[in-house]
């Protein structure tokens, strides 16, 4: 019983830390105490997870049936969350937004009055959930300890920002808090408010600098992230009015396969909406934008909303939702978003030169990726999306971390100076390597998720959908090519760079990286023993495991160590052959180390290679409006669809 208590305290022990940074300042001793929270988290989680994992999980546990002061604790913390937007709104004069938040605040409170009482369980510890408790715990932690030693390089760079530290500090705790409220909760009425305390603490961390820019880009974030709470509130409103009279999340997902038909078509309505209220979350087409102005705010921000909290949340309710997507209207239009804007996404990130710009739409397309294979349904897509959202948590983390540790001692965060980076922060450049062979080579997950999801598609006769993610994984494997050969390209000149990474993102970068070879090596293991009978429970669906066997784990070490050593391998036979290798014509006298050449008139030219962007077809500029139309297109036929389907079925009942 001891275990159940766990989640009380990874919900609350997040929002204690947050307050004594904000009374601390910015000091030691709130570095300190940022530093000891994280640990504390991430031992937790981990502890947490292996002993749940030791002891079992049962789809019968109904935790916390009995939560009436909780109850009024959420409550008041949904009328707080309101009354802090409503004064940032009128602050900054965008009044319109406060409506997003005030409307659905005043529907869900009155709903929660008025409901009938019922005995249900507010926290379920199924396998998806200790999974998502495992990510957030781990990842989010060690970008919290990275973010200590960040935000010291980030001010002494960037002077004209207010150093509010502690602050930013305080608001990713509270972030984190909220995700494992999100991720465990069994209950519609503490999903909404944790749903919301994402969004207003993501709103937050965007607008961290106050510039204007940040200022903009944070509440284009809060109107599309509360719209999706308004859808959200709506659906859990419809279901309990006219599908069933409960607030329980588990039933919510249980009950809609066994209704009668005429009550079937009614009751995906609510899936409609909480599908749409996902797409914003984990920012599809046309809700992009908001991730991509997420880059203003300092790394552990942009960090922490692009791999495991954030958009992870949106994906964790479409795989709650799988199962009553597949082979429906719903379903299909989900996966046609998600696929749409993995490929547009992919398209649109060839054509940037900034690393945190390739990062987010690599994210969104990638997200997209997974919205498509939850929107398909089947159980092997779904077998694929898991593994893509692990995979993709670890990668970008450490690449988003290393980003921002480059750009501190570089002071530029462009790709194209990223040349030979090998030779000027060698440790950087393998970190980085590492993140970037995680998400598209073999023998790393995420390109064998990627097999699995086009196998799927391809069974389910999605011949659209297939299309997307053929041509959007050519596209990915093009755009991480240009940026893995600048790492290891040979310098133009020698530069000297001071390396002013401190210990604690150095720590946070070895742990990530091992982490990503560990999921590497023991995927077959992880697959077998806990995501297939995760996928086969009840609260998801019946499914046979992929056949990934220990033979398969000794082959995937095997590629694993060809991808380093044979790097090695090149680079040792160069340097043992460097004194009989003849110099590079290069249409002049080569200067002799292959760097440059004097030309026709006798002056010296250094040699610069440099990738090719496509900025005049490929930008975001070009293609996001487009694409933004096209999904919106089809969204919005079927909302039409839904909304005649709701009145033909309350017609034929009256």
């Amino acid at each position: 019983m001891y275990l159940d208590y766990a989640v009380p305290f990874l919900i609350c022990f997040p929002f204690l830390i947050a307050v004594l940074l904000l009374i601390s300042g910015k000091s030691r001793i709130g570095n300190a105490f940022a530093r000891i929270g994280a640990v504390v988290i991430l031992i937790t989680s981990a502890a947490f997870f292996v002993a749940k994992l030791m002891n079992g999980f049962s789809v019968s546990d109904r935790l916390f049936t009995h939560t009436e002061i909780a109850d009024h604790v959420i409550l008041g913390g949904e009328i707080l969350l309101m009354a802090v937007v409503v004064y940032l709104c009128v602050k900054y004069k965008k009044y319109w937004i406060s409506l997003l938040s005030i409307v659905p605040t005043a529907a869900i409170v009155y709903l929660e009055q008025t409901a009938a009482a019922e005995e249900i369980e507010h926290i379920f510890l199924d396998r998806l959930a200790m999974l998502m408790v495992l990510l957030v715990g781990i990842v989010g932690s060690l970008i919290i300890i990275y973010a200590v030693g960040y935000m010291e390089g980030y001010h002494n760079h960037h002077k004209e920002v207010q150093d509010r530290r502690n602050y930013f500090l305080a608001l990713l705790f509270m972030f984190m808090g909220a995700m494992f409220g999100f991720v465990t909760c069994a209950s519609l009425i503490w999903l909404v408010f944790f749903w919301e305390c994402t969004s207003v603490c993501s709103f937050l961390l965007i607008g961290y600098t106050r510039s204007d820019e940040a200022v903009n880009n944070s509440f284009r974030a809060l109107w599309m992230n509360l719209l999706g709470g308004a859808a959200l509130v709506c659906g859990i409103i419809y279901f309990y009015h006219t599908v069933c009279p409960t607030l329980s999340f588990r039933t919510f997902i249980n009950i809609i396969p066994q209704m009668t038909p005429s009550i079937g078509v009614l009751a995906l309505i609510p899936v409609f909406l909480m599908a749409f209220a996902a797409l914003t979350k984990s920012a599809q087409l046309p809700f992009s934008t908001w991730l991509i102005g997420a880059m203003v705010a300092p790394t552990p921000s942009s960090t922490l909303l692009h791999s495991a909290t954030m958009v992870k949340a949106g994906i964790y309710i479409l795989i709650r939702l799988a199962p009553l997507m597949n082979g429906n209207i719903t379903g299909t239009v989900v996966g046609f978003v998600g696929g749409l804007t993995f490929l547009a996404a992919s398209f649109m990130a060839v054509a940037q030169s900034d690393a945190k710009k390739v990062l987010a739409m690599s994210t969104i397309s990638n997200l997209g990726l997974m919205v498509a294979c939850a929107g398909i349904g089947t159980p092997e897509t779904v077998w694929a999306c898991v593994f893509l959202m692990l995979f993709h948590a670890v990668s970008k983390s450490l690449l988003f971390q290393l980003v921002g540790a480059v750009e501190n001692s570089l002071h530029s965060r462009d790709v194209e100076d990223f040349h030979g980076l090998l030779y000027m922060l060698p440790k950087h450049a393998m970190f980085m390597f590492i993140g970037i062979a995680g998400m598209f080579l073999a023998p790393f997950g995420m390109l064998i998720s990627k097999w699995s999801a086009l196998k799927g598609m391809t069974d389910a006769d999605n011949v659209l959908t297939v299309i997307f993610i053929v041509f959007g994984s050519a596209v990915t494997s093009f755009y991480w090519s240009k940026w893995m050969g600048k790492l290891i390209a040979h310098p133009h000149k020698t530069k000297q760079v001071k390396d002013v990474t401190e210990f604690g993102e150095m720590f946070s970068f070895w742990i990530h990286a091992l982490i990503m070879l560990l999921l590497c090596v023991a995927f077959p293991f992880v697959s077998g023993s806990y995501v297939g009978p995760m996928i086969a429970s009840d609260d998801l669906m019946r499914y046979v495991d992929p056949a990934l066997t220990t033979g398969t784990m000794f082959v995937l070490v095997g590629l694993l160590l060809l991808v380093f050593l044979i790097p090695l391998i090149l680079y040792l036979t160069e340097k043992n052959n460097a004194s009989t290798k003849k110099p590079a014509y290069m249409g002049g006298i080569n200067t002799g180390d292959d760097n440059g050449f004097v030309d026709s008139f006798g002056e010296e030219k250094i040699l610069w290679v440099s990738n090719y962007y496509f900025e005049d077809k490929l930008s975001i500029e070009k293609l996001m409006k487009p694409c933004q139309a096209l999904a919106f297109a089809a969204l919005l036929i079927i909302g039409c669809i839904m909304g005649a389907i709701a009145l033909s079925v309350i017609g034929g009942v009256m």
